[in-house]
Protein backbone atom coordinates (compact mmCIF):
# COMPACT_ATOMS: atom_id res chain seq x y z
CA UNK A 1 0.00 0.00 0.00
CA UNK A 2 1.69 3.20 -0.72
CA UNK A 3 2.45 5.84 2.06
CA UNK A 4 1.50 8.69 -0.24
CA UNK A 5 -1.38 10.96 1.72
CA UNK A 6 -4.52 11.55 0.48
CA UNK A 7 -5.01 14.74 -1.61
CA UNK A 8 -7.61 16.11 0.87
CA UNK A 9 -5.43 15.36 4.22
CA UNK A 10 -2.73 18.10 5.26
CA UNK A 11 0.41 17.87 3.47
CA UNK A 12 2.58 19.92 5.73
CA UNK A 13 2.47 23.11 3.77
CA UNK A 14 5.64 25.46 4.47
CA UNK A 15 5.40 29.32 3.14
CA UNK A 16 8.21 30.75 4.67
CA UNK A 17 9.80 32.01 1.59
CA UNK A 18 6.66 34.77 0.25
CA UNK A 19 8.22 36.10 -3.02
CA UNK A 20 10.04 34.22 -5.76
CA UNK A 21 10.84 36.48 -8.42
CA UNK A 22 8.71 33.95 -10.78
CA UNK A 23 5.84 36.41 -11.31
CA UNK A 24 7.96 39.16 -12.67
CA UNK A 25 7.58 38.96 -16.25
CA UNK A 26 3.84 38.57 -15.89
CA UNK A 27 3.07 34.83 -15.64
CA UNK A 28 2.58 32.63 -13.10
CA UNK A 29 2.14 28.82 -12.55
CA UNK A 30 -0.91 26.57 -12.57
CA UNK A 31 -1.07 23.68 -10.23
CA UNK A 32 0.54 21.11 -13.31
CA UNK A 33 3.39 23.61 -13.48
CA UNK A 34 2.37 25.27 -16.64
CA UNK A 35 3.80 29.04 -17.37
CA UNK A 36 0.50 31.05 -18.02
CA UNK A 37 0.01 34.57 -18.68
CA UNK A 38 -1.49 36.82 -15.48
CA UNK A 39 -4.55 38.55 -17.15
CA UNK A 40 -5.15 34.95 -18.80
CA UNK A 41 -9.03 34.19 -17.81
CA UNK A 42 -7.99 31.13 -16.01
CA UNK A 43 -6.09 33.38 -13.88
CA UNK A 44 -9.01 35.92 -13.48
CA UNK A 45 -11.47 33.37 -12.44
CA UNK A 46 -9.01 31.99 -9.30
CA UNK A 47 -8.38 35.43 -8.97
CA UNK A 48 -11.98 36.84 -8.73
CA UNK A 49 -12.78 33.62 -6.42
CA UNK A 50 -10.06 34.42 -4.04
CA UNK A 51 -11.12 38.34 -3.99
CA UNK A 52 -14.00 36.95 -3.14
CA UNK A 53 -12.91 35.07 -0.56
CA UNK A 54 -11.51 37.96 1.29
CA UNK A 55 -14.83 39.92 0.93
CA UNK A 56 -16.54 37.28 2.77
CA UNK A 57 -13.76 37.20 5.38
CA UNK A 58 -14.53 41.23 6.26
CA UNK A 59 -18.16 40.09 6.41
CA UNK A 60 -17.29 37.54 8.78
CA UNK A 61 -15.22 39.85 11.11
CA UNK A 62 -18.62 42.06 11.74
CA UNK A 63 -20.59 38.58 12.04
CA UNK A 64 -18.19 37.76 14.95
CA UNK A 65 -18.27 41.86 16.17
CA UNK A 66 -21.61 41.77 16.18
CA UNK A 67 -22.52 38.02 17.41
CA UNK A 68 -22.74 39.58 21.29
CA UNK A 69 -25.74 41.45 20.61
CA UNK A 70 -26.90 39.84 18.27
CA UNK A 71 -26.59 35.89 18.72
CA UNK A 72 -28.08 34.31 15.71
CA UNK A 73 -24.53 36.33 14.07
CA UNK A 74 -22.66 33.73 15.37
CA UNK A 75 -23.77 30.54 13.71
CA UNK A 76 -23.87 32.67 10.63
CA UNK A 77 -20.42 33.71 11.15
CA UNK A 78 -19.55 29.48 10.94
CA UNK A 79 -21.48 29.21 7.85
CA UNK A 80 -19.44 32.12 6.17
CA UNK A 81 -16.40 30.10 7.44
CA UNK A 82 -17.24 27.42 5.69
CA UNK A 83 -18.25 29.22 2.54
CA UNK A 84 -14.21 30.65 2.77
CA UNK A 85 -13.20 26.80 3.03
CA UNK A 86 -15.43 25.98 -0.21
CA UNK A 87 -14.07 29.18 -2.16
CA UNK A 88 -10.57 28.16 -1.74
CA UNK A 89 -11.03 24.75 -3.08
CA UNK A 90 -12.78 26.07 -5.63
CA UNK A 91 -9.88 28.51 -6.62
CA UNK A 92 -7.20 25.01 -6.11
CA UNK A 93 -9.81 23.75 -8.84
CA UNK A 94 -9.68 26.47 -10.90
CA UNK A 95 -6.14 26.96 -10.76
CA UNK A 96 -5.70 23.13 -12.07
CA UNK A 97 -6.12 22.33 -16.14
CA UNK A 98 -8.89 19.11 -16.26
CA UNK A 99 -5.87 16.63 -17.24
CA UNK A 100 -4.01 17.59 -14.06
CA UNK A 101 -6.82 17.30 -11.31
CA UNK A 102 -6.29 15.00 -8.75
CA UNK A 103 -9.07 12.17 -8.13
CA UNK A 104 -9.31 13.17 -4.31
CA UNK A 105 -8.34 17.00 -5.31
CA UNK A 106 -10.68 19.22 -3.12
CA UNK A 107 -13.68 20.67 -4.90
CA UNK A 108 -17.49 21.66 -4.23
CA UNK A 109 -19.97 19.56 -5.73
CA UNK A 110 -23.67 18.69 -4.93
CA UNK A 111 -23.07 18.51 -1.73
CA UNK A 112 -22.16 22.46 -1.28
CA UNK A 113 -24.42 23.73 -3.58
CA UNK A 114 -27.27 21.66 -1.53
CA UNK A 115 -26.36 23.38 1.20
CA UNK A 116 -26.83 26.57 0.47
CA UNK A 117 -30.08 26.61 -1.26
CA UNK A 118 -31.03 24.95 2.13
CA UNK A 119 -29.36 27.80 3.97
CA UNK A 120 -31.52 29.86 1.23
CA UNK A 121 -34.49 28.35 2.11
CA UNK A 122 -34.30 28.91 5.93
CA UNK A 123 -33.41 32.41 5.70
CA UNK A 124 -35.76 33.58 3.25
CA UNK A 125 -38.31 31.98 5.52
CA UNK A 126 -38.68 35.32 8.04
CA UNK A 127 -38.12 37.94 5.11
CA UNK A 128 -40.37 40.26 4.57
CA UNK A 129 -41.78 40.18 0.29
CA UNK A 130 -39.98 42.40 -1.59
CA UNK A 131 -42.11 45.73 -3.20
CA UNK A 132 -39.16 47.33 -4.43
CA UNK A 133 -35.00 46.40 -5.55
CA UNK A 134 -32.72 46.71 -2.23
CA UNK A 135 -30.55 49.18 -2.37
CA UNK A 136 -26.89 48.11 -0.55
CA UNK A 137 -27.03 49.36 2.75
CA UNK A 138 -29.61 49.30 6.01
CA UNK A 139 -26.39 48.02 8.34
CA UNK A 140 -22.98 48.03 7.48
CA UNK A 141 -23.00 44.06 7.08
CA UNK A 142 -25.84 43.80 4.84
CA UNK A 143 -24.08 46.38 3.25
CA UNK A 144 -20.84 44.14 2.97
CA UNK A 145 -23.12 40.92 1.84
CA UNK A 146 -23.63 43.16 -0.81
CA UNK A 147 -19.99 43.70 -1.85
CA UNK A 148 -19.62 39.88 -1.79
CA UNK A 149 -22.81 39.36 -4.19
CA UNK A 150 -21.50 41.68 -6.84
CA UNK A 151 -17.71 40.21 -6.39
CA UNK A 152 -19.39 36.90 -6.45
CA UNK A 153 -21.44 37.75 -9.57
CA UNK A 154 -18.19 38.97 -11.34
CA UNK A 155 -16.34 35.38 -10.63
CA UNK A 156 -19.94 33.71 -12.84
CA UNK A 157 -19.67 35.99 -15.81
CA UNK A 158 -16.20 35.29 -15.83
CA UNK A 159 -16.19 31.72 -15.35
CA UNK A 160 -18.70 31.83 -17.88
CA UNK A 161 -16.43 33.12 -20.06
CA UNK A 162 -13.63 30.84 -19.69
CA UNK A 163 -16.13 27.85 -20.07
CA UNK A 164 -16.54 29.21 -23.65
CA UNK A 165 -12.73 28.77 -24.56
CA UNK A 166 -12.07 25.61 -21.96
CA UNK A 167 -13.74 22.59 -19.85
CA UNK A 168 -14.76 24.09 -16.83
CA UNK A 169 -16.69 21.59 -13.92
CA UNK A 170 -20.19 22.84 -14.15
CA UNK A 171 -20.35 22.38 -10.63
CA UNK A 172 -18.51 25.32 -10.41
CA UNK A 173 -20.53 27.57 -12.12
CA UNK A 174 -23.96 26.42 -10.57
CA UNK A 175 -21.84 26.80 -6.88
CA UNK A 176 -21.10 30.56 -7.43
CA UNK A 177 -24.57 31.25 -9.17
CA UNK A 178 -26.07 29.92 -6.02
CA UNK A 179 -24.02 31.21 -3.89
CA UNK A 180 -25.01 34.40 -5.55
CA UNK A 181 -28.02 34.20 -4.24
CA UNK A 182 -27.31 33.57 -1.25
CA UNK A 183 -25.77 36.96 -0.71
CA UNK A 184 -28.31 38.75 -1.41
CA UNK A 185 -30.94 36.82 1.16
CA UNK A 186 -28.57 37.17 3.71
CA UNK A 187 -28.04 40.69 2.80
CA UNK A 188 -31.35 41.16 4.18
CA UNK A 189 -31.39 38.64 6.67
CA UNK A 190 -29.41 40.12 8.47
CA UNK A 191 -30.73 43.67 8.35
CA UNK A 192 -33.93 41.75 9.98
CA UNK A 193 -31.94 40.12 12.74
CA UNK A 194 -30.56 44.03 13.67
CA UNK A 195 -33.68 45.52 13.28
CA UNK A 196 -32.28 47.55 10.70
CA UNK A 197 -34.03 49.34 7.64
CA UNK A 198 -33.82 48.28 4.36
CA UNK A 199 -33.35 50.87 1.88
CA UNK A 200 -35.58 50.74 -1.07
CA UNK A 201 -34.70 51.81 -4.75
CA UNK A 202 -36.80 54.66 -5.35
CA UNK A 203 -36.77 55.90 -9.55
CA UNK A 204 -37.59 59.66 -8.60
CA UNK A 205 -35.26 59.83 -5.30
CA UNK A 206 -32.69 61.73 -7.51
CA UNK A 207 -31.45 65.20 -8.63
CA UNK A 208 -33.48 65.74 -11.45
CA UNK A 209 -36.90 62.96 -10.57
CA UNK A 210 -37.33 65.19 -7.37
CA UNK A 211 -36.51 69.19 -7.96
CA UNK A 212 -38.43 69.59 -4.65
CA UNK A 213 -36.29 68.00 -2.91
CA UNK A 214 -33.70 69.75 -0.40
CA UNK A 215 -30.69 70.79 -1.96
CA UNK A 216 -27.85 67.75 -1.83
CA UNK A 217 -24.84 69.28 -2.63
CA UNK A 218 -21.80 69.07 -1.09
CA UNK A 219 -21.88 70.61 2.64
CA UNK A 220 -19.49 73.28 3.57
CA UNK A 221 -16.65 72.40 6.08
Amino acid sequence: MSNEKPFNEPRGIVLNRIYTRGGDRGQTSLVGGQRIDKDDLRIESYGTVDELNSFIGVARMTCEELSDRHPKLGPFALILTRLQHELFNLGSILATLPEDVHPKQPRVGPEEIGAIEREIDHANENLPPLRSFVLPGGSRLSAELHVCRTVCRRAERVLVSLSRRESIPADSLQYLNRLSDALFVWSRWVNVIQEAEETLWQPNATASGNPAAPNSSTPDV
